[in-house]
This record gives C-alpha cells, sequence and structure tokens, in this order.
C-alpha cells in the first residue's frame, strides 16, 4: 500500500463539547465505522496518561453509565503513590465531558469497509480514587483553575482601584476568567540505528547551519503531513522548522536520505489551559506516528545527545476575561499600552512566579534527564529572573531570562508570560497548576497592598539590597542584560539564586519550604498528599534511573574508554593522557579491596536511602565523567 494512501478529508478527527450528549455521539460514530474503539485517557500523578480499548458497540450501549461512572482501573496500574496502592486500589477514569475528544488514527490498520485508518476516540478524563477523592495531574489542573478564578473574582470585588489600569471598567461587566496556554514542542528525528556525531552536531550548531533552513526528503515529508493533520484537528497552526541542532544527511544511491539527525519544532494556537494541555498530549502521538511512518524515530528527551542543544518546551501563560457582551480583555494587558507594561494584575502574575519558582520548580524539572539540559553556565533558563524590554515602547527579546514578557503594542490580546525552563517530558498539567497559583499568590499580594503599575515596576526592578513589600531583599528579579554576557557565575548565583543541580536537590525543597507550598494547599488545589504523593513518584524515579540506568551506562563507557597507542604507536604525551584518563576510570569504576569506587558508593546510598550524600556523589560523577570525555576525545585525536 502506498504511504497514507487515503482520502484524509473523511477522516473523524474531533467531537467538540457540544457534541458530547448521546445522540450526538452516536450519530457522528455511525457515521464513521472506520472508528472502532473508545478509550477513557486519565492522567496519574506521574503525567501518564491511560489507554484501554472499549468497543464502539459497548461503549455506546453503556454511554450513561460511562458518562457518570467511568471505568474502573487500580492503584498497579496508575501512579499515585501513597494514594492509591495495592490494598487500597479502586480508581475512577472519569469522562471529560467540556473538552474535546479526539480520534486516534492507527495508520497502520485500516478499515477493509472504508479505506480509512482504524481509530480510537480519546476521551480525556478524570481519576477518581474511592468513589470521592479526585486526584492526579489532570485533576489538580482543573482544580486550580476553578480555584484562581473564584478567588481572583473576590479580590477584585475587594479591591476595586485596579479596574484604573484594567481594560474593563467592574468585575459587574465580567462574564468568566479565562486562564490561557500553548507549548512550543521542541523534538529530535533521526534513522534509527543512527549515532550522533557530536563533533560534527556541535559545529553545525555553532555555525547555525540548521536553525531555520528548509528540510528535505522523509523530514519534510513528516513534517508537512504532520502540519496537515494538526490543522485537521483544529489545532491552529502557525508553523514548523527546524531548530539549532542537526547536521546535513547524506543520500544513498537509491536517491533516499539517511544519517538524518535534525531537531525542529512545531507551534500552535493557544488555548484554555486545560484544553491546552489536553492538545499538547494527543499532539505527541502525532508526531510519533506519523514521522514513523516515514522510517524516523522521534525523541521528546530535554537533551537526548550530550554537548548539543536539547529540547525545549516553552510555555506560555495567559490570563483573559469574557465580558458579558462577548468582548475578551487580556488582564495583564494595561489601560494604556504606551505607559504601562502591565496591569497591576499582570505584574502580581509575573512578581508570584519568580518569587515561588523554587517551589513550582520541581513540577517543571522533574527528571535526571531535565537537569543535563539545565545546567548553569551552559545557557540554559536556570537563572529566576524576568526581561520586561528596555523602555514601555520596546517589547523585550532577552532569550536569557527564565521568564519573559511577551507583549505586541497592536494586540493587547497577545500578553503572555513565556516560561522557557519546561522540556516535552515536563507535566504540563502540573507545572501549570503550580504556576496559577503562585501568580495568585502574588496578585493577593498586589491587590492588599493596593499597589500602582508604577510602583509595581518599581518593586519588580528593584536593586539587590533593597526591601520590598513582597519580593526578597537580597535578590534581584529583572534584568534587561545578557545573563551569560554580562554577568559572571557568581554574580547569577548571588543575584538570581542558586540553581539546583539535579533532581534531589530540586525535589527536596517541597518538604524544606512547607510554609511557601501551602499556596498549592488553597482550596484544596493540591492538598499536602497530592504533594506528598507527586515527591515520592519522583524520586523514586529518580533513584531507579541512576541507579539502574545512569551508573550501569558510565560503567559501559569506562570499560570502553580503551588504551590505543602502543609503544611503536604512542609518545610520552600519549602515555600522560592516558595514564590520567585511567586514574579516572579507576576512580570512577573499578573497587579494590581497601576502597570502593564512586559508582559503587552511589549505588549503595541509593540502597540505603542516603538521597543527600547519593545526591552529593551523582554530581562528582557527572564533572569526572564529563572530564574524562573530553580528555579521551583529545587523546584519539592525537593518535596516528
Amino acid at each position: 500500500m502506498v504511504l497514507f494512501d487515503y482520502n484524509f478529508d473523511k477522516m473523524l478527527y474531533v467531537i467538540p463539547p457540544e457534541a458530547h450528549d448521546k445522540k450526538s455521539v452516536a450519530g457522528i460514530l455511525q457515521d464513521h465505522p472506520e472508528v472502532k474503539f473508545v478509550s477513557l485517557v486519565g492522567i496519574d500523578i506521574g503525567g501518564h496518561d491511560t489507554d484501554e480499548k472499549i468497543p464502539v458497540k459497548l461503549f455506546l450501549e453503556d454511554f450513561d453509565k460511562l458518562m457518570e461512572s467511568g471505568v474502573q482501573t487500580d492503584g498497579s496500574s496508575v501512579v499515585l503513590p501513597g494514594i492509591a496502592d495495592l490494598s487500597n486500589a479502586k480508581v475512577d477514569i472519569i469522562p471529560d465531558k467540556d473538552v474535546n475528544w479526539y480520534v486516534d488514527h492507527n495508520y497502520k490498520n485500516i478499515c477493509t469497509n472504508t479505506g480509512l485508518p482504524i481509530g480510537t476516540l480519546r476521551i480525556p478524563s478524570f481519576l477518581r480514587h474511592n468513589d470521592v477523592d479526585n486526584v492526579g495531574a489532570r485533576v489538580t489542573l482543573n482544580q486550580s483553575i476553578d480555584a484562581f478564578t473564584q478567588e481572583l473574582k473576590d479580590l477584585l470585588k475587594a479591591y476595586p482601584y485596579v479596574f484604573d489600569n484594567l481594560q474593563v471598567d467592574s468585575v459587574d461587566d465580567i462574564e468568566e476568567f479565562v486562564l490561557t496556554g500553548a507549548t512550543e514542542l521542541e523534538f529530535w528525528v533521526k534513522t534509527p540505528e543512527d549515532d550522533a556525531d557530536k563533533v560534527q552536531l556541535s559545529t553545525a550548531q555553532m555555525l547555525k547551519e540548521q536553525y531555520w533552513k528548509r528540510t528535505i526528503g522523509a523530514v519534510r515529508s513528516s513534517l508537512e503531513r504532520t502540519l496537515m493533520v494538526m490543522d485537521h484537528y483544529g489545532f491552529g497552526v502557525e508553523m514548523g522548522h527546524k531548530e539549532v541542532g542537526g547536521v546535513k544527511a547524506e543520500m544513498d544511491g537509491t536517491g533516499h536520505f539517511n544519517h538524518v539527525m535534525e531537531q525542529l519544532e512545531i507551534d500552535w494556537k493557544y488555548s484554555s489551559a486545560l484544553q491546552a494541555a489536553d492538545n499538547e498530549n494527543q499532539i505527541k502521538y502525532i508526531v510519533r506516528d506519523i514521522f514513523r511512518m516515514y522510517g524516523l524515530a522521534v525523541t521528546f528527551n530535554a537533551k537526548p545527545i550530550e554537548g548539543v542543544a536539547g529540547n525545549g518546551e516553552h510555555t506560555h501563560i495567559g490570563l483573559a476575561a469574557r465580558l458579558k457582551n462577548g468582548k475578551m480583555v487580556n488582564l495583564f494587558a494595561p489601560k494604556d499600552l504606551e505607559e504601562d507594561y502591565m496591569s497591576p494584575l499582570g505584574y502580581g502574575a509575573l512578581m508570584g512566579i519568580l518569587k515561588n519558582y523554587d517551589i513550582i520548580n520541581p513540577f517543571v524539572s522533574w527528571n535526571n534527564d531535565a537537569f543535563n539540559r539545565l545546567k548553569p553556565g551552559y545557557e540554559a533558563p536556570v537563572c529566576v529572573v524576568t526581561s520586561l524590554g528596555h523602555n514601555v515602547k520596546t517589547p523585550s527579546r532577552n532569550r536569557t531570562v527564565l521568564i519573559g514578557l511577551i507583549r505586541d503594542m497592536s494586540s493587547p490580546l497577545s500578553y503572555r508570560f513565556e516560561l522557557r525552563s519546561p522540556n516535552p517530558k515536563s507535566n504540563t498539567y502540573l507545572v501549570c497548576a503550580s504556576a496559577y497559583m503562585a501568580m495568585l499568590d502574588g496578585i493577593k499580594a498586589v491587590l492588599e497592598a493596593g499597589k500602582t503599575s508604577k510602583e509595581l515596576e518599581k518593586s519588580l526592578s528593584k536593586d539587590y539590597g533593597t526591601p520590598d513589600f513582597y519580593l526578597e531583599t537580597d535578590r534581584i528579579y529583572r534584568s534587561e542584560k545578557n545573563l551569560f554576557e554580562e554577568y559572571t557565575q557568581e554574580e547569577r548565583d548571588k543575584f538570581f539564586g542558586h540553581a539546583p543541580r539535579n533532581v534531589w536537590e530540586n525535589i527536596k525543597v517541597l518538604d524544606e519550604q512547607t510554609e511557601r507550598t501551602k499556596i498549592f494547599e488553597t482550596d484544596g488545589v493540591m492538598p499536602r498528599v497530592t504533594i506528598d504523593s507527586y515527591k515520592q513518584a519522583v524520586i523514586s524515579q529518580w533513584k531507579t534511573e541512576l541507579h539502574d540506568r545512569i551508573v550501569p551506562n558510565v560503567m559501559d563507557r569506562l570499560r570502553a574508554a580503551v588504551k590505543l597507542h602502543d609503544d611503536e604507536t604512542g609518545n610520552d604525551y600519549d602515555e600522560a593522557m592516558w595514564k590520567e584518563i585511567d586514574e579516572l576510570r579507576h576512580e570512577l569504576g573499578r573497587n579494590t579491596l581497601s576502597e570502593k569506587c564512586l559508582l559503587t558508593r552511589i549505588k549503595d546510598a541509593l540502597d540505603e536511602g542516603q538521597y543527600d550524600a547519593a545526591s552529593d556523589m551523582q554530581i562528582e560523577m557527572q564533572e569526572k565523567f564529563e572530564k574524562l570525555q573530553s580528555l579521551y576525545q583529545t587523546y584519539k585525536r592525537n593518535l596516528f
């Protein structure tokens, strides 16, 4: 069969919320017999989604019951440590009627009656434990939206002065608040089995040989087909392009390109917060499926190749109000766009994220891979600081800060924040939920203090050592400079705070900052049991990966770093280099009767629950192994 030899225009992609009644759903599915299955998609605390195949006929027969009670799973099927386990395992997956339902197509399984790919209707859902408690990441985001909007409404009623600098006159004019979100998806594609040539990749990156260049071959076809399919779903595709990473593919004797190794980015329009997170989840499946049809492997890992550009997923966060007259207004935008950078609500939201980022970060950077990308000193977004622009009439384009204000003087609705630290494996549901609760904390502080936009601009722009009504004294929160060229590492640590170096340093903050994490507990959004469940899941992932994957992988690479010269082919330089390399190999990976090597000590510390020690040794291992790799490359280059 020819690749994609069917009519995409005849396929079903989305069932919107207004068509979620039994009669409408039944009619749509009867018109699309290629859709054979239904799957209720719950998101657990670890960000994993459930998938089960319910035949369409059975789904329609039990429609009312499934809409009310969902389907049941158990604690071993989802990641909810401390909440659902084998002795307390009842978890139900309850459909969400208020968001889009998507059809997931199996392009390699064709319906003989229609000639179209077999489809599964995927219904975003909530998880419910013991018939009472709503749990999981998707639930947490939904609860944060409800809490934020209700609290904001109460605050605006209590402090009406803020309407002096909003594009709406009164809280009575507002029909509803809308939290908006969007993500930018970066990913690497390659031909299977091909290994990266790090020197070529690094050189191409430095020379900017790939960034925004024309795609060719299977990469071009995959990207174009992906964008076309996304458009059928109504995601509002904005663009797809090459990112900075990659090397030029080679053509074989048959006219096909091989040795593909490229980084791409896809962007699409914003949506309401919950819908935006659901959209991203579905789009990742689309990308994987289509690129695989063209024989290309896809990775969303934050740092798939050492020493080369990693995959980011900049997350955009906005706040709007739909007025009773139908008009939509941006609540971050000031009344006069040429007078102020933002409204007091915008300043409060931004200050809330900056002040509380150390407790947001555990939900952003939760695994070892994230910290391979977010290494201090590698121009990664690790400095907790913002940029507004050199003046009100000049929007910021500073790409070195953690979070920036995005604005367009000609389009007030475009005002939003761009958080640059997430990656494609970040749990967008929890990233947004934690950010919203931090924003609420800042907005509350600003309004209770009665601060104006001008006063808040001074607060946000304060010097190090200057006290503030909300922000910390010994910190700088705004800079329009290039953070990596105009500050030393010592200055960055002093002015913007020390960035955590690995998962353990990041996640333990949730225990060390229990007073501050209470902002997440507002209105039951993220009760302590949820925070503890998430913490347990992250620690389990960190220690298992470190113990059973990272340490063994390092050991394998130590064994592969072998002596390449002998007395005839080497010289004194080669001998000296090898001696230093071999000493590092033994220090890292060779036990003696009197002393255990570093890799063994890391595993022992993890087995004994000594996580502070294991964390420190992980950092030491990374530093020494990076040094060994650099020395070994230099050693090999000197040999004839």
